[in-house]
């Protein structure tokens, strides 16, 4: 019997995922439980199992492609066995999975033969561009997903070609330099004009005695910097955020800082920071305050009674936010040394689904960058999200005098459809207390 791999649940919150490598081609061998496919999603990239053994009869969806979950990516069957071949996008069963069922993250680059296109058409289009002559490949479709019509074919006959097909960054170019072109032959996918492609016509047109012009250099907006991008303004196009800020005076944080360092000075295991500290004050803050707690799924404000922080890690290639799990119970040692362990995963790239996901509130810390402040963007489904600047000598009132005290300037940014105002400042007022006198922590 056929077996459908489908796109899986990696997470609460994943809705769609993109299909980055294929370990098998049409016509193996496979074997249920081994690498079939890998899948990136906002989160992190995963490889998936096979669900079933057999041949893989079909794949539904190339290399490179964004589906929701539940699409059928891939058709397995029994040798000898030729089911019927699966056109366009279809829905099947939504497989929730967990870190169990899936394997460490994998960021290789796919470096293979380039993706080949599935044409979809109507069977009277491939009969009228079969009777005309007509190359499908070149008819640009206006059904759904693209699906060429009979319409499509008989246009593509009496008009010709439409004009060259062109990314917007090769066109970019061509406008600033004033090329015409119609006079340049794509090398990309059904004829497209590539950057290269204007590139090297530059480089061969005009005297030979001019300079070549300025390249372009070129980022790729995918992966992980374009799955922020997208979170990013999801975030803010559907959210309604506020922001409050308030200024601390952290100087007896930064006094109970140097009374642990000196405690531990002789274990070079232990290394306690700012950062720690706030975490902890904040999973305290937050249990005084269980709507700051909180995720907005669907039509229901879900209350957690575990708080799941999520930390912010700066990458060359962009933010991952691990959740430091339960923080809430654990004592200020055990938030030290777990929350380098998951700085350290991200950075080697080897957390996994668990550790990305499930957070119930986040801290941005950018106070190793010099900054004092900030305005954090939501982490949906999340309520809140605190941003945290660096702690700063300056003068100050205390007990009527002015003298130098060390301040530091915390961010609220919450979502004003889950919470209000007045209660959303109360957390934050209780928050401040805690790094203003850390002893509270404990009462």
């Amino acid at each position: 019997m056929t077996v459908n791999a489908t796109m899986p649940k990696l997470g609460m919150t994943m809705k769609v995922g993109k299909i980055s490598k294929w370990y098998k081609n049409e016509g193996d061998s496979v074997e249920k439980g081994e690498d079939l496919f890998e899948v990136e999603t906002e989160k992190i990239t995963n490889k998936i199992e096979s669900p079933g053994s057999g041949i893989l009869f079909q794949i539904v969806v190339p290399a490179g492609t964004i589906v929701p979950i539940g699409t059928i990516l891939a058709v397995i069957a029994e040798k000898e066995e030729q089911p019927e071949r699966i056109e366009g996008i279809q829905a099947g069963e939504v497989v929730e999975m967990d870190s169990e069922s899936t394997k460490s993250q994998s960021t290789e680059a796919e470096t293979g033969s380039k993706k080949k296109k599935r044409i979809l058409s109507t069977p009277s289009a491939r009969r009228l561009a079969k009777e005309l002559g007509v190359d499908l490949a070149l008819v640009p479709g206006t059904g759904p997903d693209e699906k060429i019509k009979e319409a499509d074919v008989l246009k593509f006959h009496e008009k010709g070609p439409p004009a060259p097909k062109i990314s917007p960054l090769a066109a970019e170019i061509a406008r600033q330099e004033g090329l015409d072109i119609s006079i340049i032959t794509g090398t990309g996918e059904n004829g497209k004009i590539t950057r290269q492609d204007i590139e090297g016509f530059l480089a061969t047109a005009g005297d030979a005695n001019q300079d070549a012009p300025p390249k372009v250099r070129v980022i790729p907006f995918e992966g992980m910097r374009k799955a922020i991008a997208d979170n990013m303004h999801g975030s803010l196009q559907n959210t309604a955020q506020l922001t409050t800020f308030t200024e601390v005076d952290v100087t007896e944080m930064v006094r109970f800082k140097d009374i642990v360092k000196a405690e531990y000075k002789k274990d070079d295991s232990i290394k306690i920071s700012y950062n720690d500290i706030i975490l902890m004050a904040t999973a305290r803050a937050l249990m005084r305050h269980p709507i700051m707690n909180s995720t907005l799924v669907g039509e229901e404000i879900l209350i957690h009674d575990s708080v799941h922080l999520g930390i912010a890690v700066a990458l060359s290639e962009g933010l991952i936010v691990p959740k430091l799990r339960n923080a809430e119970k654990k004592n200020l040692l055990q938030i030290a040394r777990e929350v380098r362990q998951l700085a350290k995963k991200a950075r080697e790239g080897a957390l996994g689904v668990e550790e990305v996901t499930g957070g119930t509130f986040t801290i941005s810390n950018v106070s190793m960058l010099g900054m004092d402040g900030f305005t954090p963007v939501l982490n949906p489904p999340e309520t809140g999200i605190l941003g945290v600047g660096r702690v700063k000598e300056k003068p100050s009132v205390f007990n009527g005098e002015i003298t130098i005290r060390h301040m530091m300037t915390l961010s609220l940014t919450f979502d004003h459809r889950i919470v209000d105002g007045a209660p959303a400042m109360m957390f934050l007022n209780d928050l401040a207390r805690y790094l203003e006198q850390p002893m509270l922590i404990m009462a």
